[in-house]
Formats: C-alpha cells, structure tokens, sequence
C-alpha cells in the first residue's frame, strides 16, 4: 500500500488509484457493517439501496442546475454541404428563398449591401455588433472558414451575422416562463466576412490598419446551431439510479413480508420419541 501511494504519476494514475481506494473504503467500510449486523445478504441490499439513493439526488441536483457530469455544450456546427457560400449560391444552398438583384455591372459592396437587404426582408435579424451573439457567431465562422481553407488567419473581417430561428414551445402567454419549453425551432446563422487587402510587413513598423478589399467578392458562412446534450448524463444517472433504487426498495419490502409472515405462523410442536426401554441380560 505505501508503495502505491508513493506513486506521483500525474493526474491519471494517481487519481484511478484514488478512486478505487475511496471506493473500497467508504463503501466497503459501510457494507462491512451492515453486513456484521443484517447478514451478507441483507447488509448488502441496504448499502446498495442507499448507494442507488445517493446516486439519484445527485444526479437530480446535477439535472437541475446543469452541474456534475456534463456533456456537449452547445455550438454552432456547419450546414453539411453547404457551409462556405458566395453570393450566387445563397439562393440554391437555402438562406436565400429569393435570388437577390443587382445590376450586373454592381460592384461587390454594392451587391453586398443588396444581400444584406434581402437576408432581413426574408425575416432574418441583422445582430448589433456589440452582442456577444455576434462575436460567438463571428468566432465560430471564422474557424469553419479557415479548415475550408477559402481563407486564411488574418485574410478576412466578420462584417454582418444574420439570425434566424431557434424559438423555444411551449411558452406561456406572458412569455416568460419558458424553462418547460422542450422544443426548439432550428436555429441557422449565416456570417458574411469581407476579404482584406493584402498588407505589406515592414520590420521595425506596427501592422497597418486592416482594410476591406472592396474589388472581391464576399464569403457567407452558413451555420445551424447544434444544442448539445449538457445535461444528458446527469438524467441517465438519475433515471437509472432510481430505477435500481425502487427495485432494490422493493426486495427489501418483499423479504420483510415473508418475514412477518414466518413470524406470525404457530409454532410447531416439538415431537419427542417414547423412551426405549434397555433389556435386561440375565445372569
């Protein structure tokens, strides 16, 4: 055992060797109690059953707040297929139910700024540059952007994120309970960023300001919001536990009616043999 402990390997080791010590002896110790004073068998039922209760108020606590073991949070994901887009394949790829007219001649910003028009026509929500949901967003683009490899770090600038979905039902009329609001309508994004003019690097000189090349076309990122699974765990923990919990509840229930009932049944009487007579030898 000392030697065991002596082990540093950090975290993995030491902490599995943790565990299952902490195992063994809080809950060994306890089951080697009961188990002195109920019986293996029935010392074993309770500290299971206690156990599976445990089990089951943790994990509704970790339920109900989003705490403890955790899964997946949420995140934007791409449109399988459909993720880096430019202006002519907005309308075939699905944000755009309406091709969008410019004049052929237009210049990108020109056609830009019609693009803009349409997406808020068409009910989607233009974000303000100073909610956290545009930067999450524009984050999130800017990644899918670069493994798509259109454009490199430091090529582009997010300039718009547009909006649409993601209503939480059922709502009550006020609107403002919602937290029993189950389902979600899907939630799409699509960021437009601008390509930049290519800066020259001079030693000994800061960066030169970024600055939108106005002669290229601009990119649109079409994301749709993937909810995760946060609390997923946490219920499979609850729901398990008291399943086993209620199951082990019940044994026990069974076995002190069969008890009872043993100890209510009359007494058998003791039968007992005629003494046997020893013969007598003569002599």
């Amino acid at each position: 055992m000392a030697a065991l402990l002596a082990i540093g390997w950090e975290p993995e080791l030491r902490g599995i060797l943790i565990t299952i010590i902490a195992v063994f002896v809080f809950m060994g110790s306890t089951y080697l109690v009961l188990s002195t004073n109920l019986g293996a068998r029935l010392g074993f039922l309770v500290a299971f059953a206690a156990l599976a209760g445990w089990l089951f108020i943790m994990g509704a606590i970790w339920w109900s707040y989003g705490k403890g073991l955790l899964g997946p949070d949420a995140s934007w994901a791409p449109v399988s297929g459909r993720t880096v887009l430019t202006t002519d394949t907005l309308t075939d790829s699905g944000p755009l139910d309406a091709p969008v007219v410019v004049d052929a001649n237009a210049d990108p910003t020109t056609t830009a700024a019609a693009v803009a028009d349409q997406f808020v026509n068409e009910g989607w929500r233009q974000l303000d540059p100073s909610v956290p949901s545009f930067q999450q967003s524009g984050a999130a683009a800017s990644v899918l952007l670069e493994e798509s490899k259109a454009l490199a770090n430091g090529e582009f600038q997010v300039v718009n994120v547009f909006d649409k979905g993601g209503q939480r039902s059922p709502q009550l009329l006020n609107g403002r309970l919602d937290f029993l609001a189950f389902r979600h309508t899907p939630h799409y994004a699509v960021v437009e960023v601008a390509p930049l003019v290519k800066q020259r690097d001079e030693p000994g000189r800061a960066p030169a300001k970024p600055e939108i090349d106005t002669t290229r076309e601009r990119q649109y990122i079409y994301m749709i919001r993937d909810l995760g699974a946060k609390r997923k765990p946490a219920g499979f923990i609850t729901v398990g536990s008291l399943a086993v919990f209620l199951m082990l509840c019940y044994l026990l229930h069974t076995r002190d009616r069969v008890a009872l009932e043993n100890r209510a049944q009359r007494a058998l009487p003791v039968q007992t043999s005629p003494p046997q007579s020893t013969p007598v030898q003569a002599t």
